[in-house]
């Protein structure tokens, strides 16, 4: 009897860190659904009172969630970080955004040169989708779809660096990504041929990573983050200006001043 409980707990843990390595790689992403139970029970060739015991391993370690009569989800793994106050509190300075910017252009340039070393068929082909749903969202003009694809595309090449502490990072930090780029693209969509830059920036990136060009890739990420870090600061300097001259027109808001008044004087 105490020979097949440790043989059950053996099956359970193995279980667990089949499930743990797919989550690590990135295979299962957070909040994505498991297979029903008799279906991964098959796919893993073990009992369903194994799974279960499996499972509920990584439940106990916050890595799996079980919603009854729903199923089990991977846990939302690194939200604890995005929540965090002083990570809260980095992401709703607008002083810091260049910081923010200039630590994407570090870290992505060197994600993109390992991509093109790294990137197997598999990730190469994910990366071709990714460019072909930012050409479709281009076309379209959708300032969200466009923003959406840009995230994907990054997320993609962090996936293709094929390093796991790079790609669960900017996974955790996925939220700010994805709040960074539709900001920016909001803000850019005033500026003139924004959008065909950007969209000839990605290609570059993508088509260095697909050429196996790691080089090139690094060169053309680092010009990317380097437009979007110019870009952005011109922005936010024009809207200051421009909040000045308002404030300037109404009192700041305070005062009984009128556009007609400062017209007369």
């Amino acid at each position: 009897m105490g020979d097949d409980i440790l043989k059950t707990r053996r099956a359970a843990e193995t279980v667990a860190r089949h499930i743990e390595k797919l989550i690590l790689e990135g295979a299962l992403r957070p909040e994505e659904y498991l297979l029903p139970e008799r279906e991964l029970a098959a796919r893993l060739n073990v009992s369903r009172p194994t799974l279960r015991d499996g499972l509920k391993l990584l439940e106990d370690r916050g890595l799996l969630i079980a919603e009854r009569g729903v199923g089990t989800r991977v846990a939302p793994i690194g939200a604890a970080a995005i929540t965090d106050p002083l990570i809260a509190l980095l992401a709703a300075s607008p002083e810091l955004a260049d910081d923010y910017l200039e630590f994407r252009d570090v870290v992505e340039s060197q994600a993109a040169a390992l991509a093109a070393i790294r990137a197997n068929d598999i990730d190469r082909q994910m990366i071709a989708d990714c460019l072909a749903a930012i050409e479709t969202a281009h076309a379209g003009a959708d300032p969200d779809d466009e923003a959406e694809a840009d995230a994907a595309l990054h997320l993609a090449i962090y996936e293709a660096s094929h390093n796991l502490v790079l790609l669960q990072m900017m996974r955790a930090l996925s939220g700010i990504l994805r709040s960074d780029v539709i900001q920016n693209r909001g803000r850019m969509f005033t500026i003139p041929a924004i959008r065909e830059l950007l969209r000839d920036q990605h290609r570059a990136i993508a088509q260095a990573i697909l050429d196996r060009d790691p080089d090139a890739a690094r060169a053309a990420a680092h010009e990317h983050l380097t437009y979007i870090r110019r870009a952005a600061q011109e922005i936010r300097e024009a809207e200051a200006k421009l909040g000045q001259s308002l404030r300037r027109l109404s009192g700041g808001g305070l005062g009984q001043r009128s556009v007609s008044d400062d017209a007369s004087t």
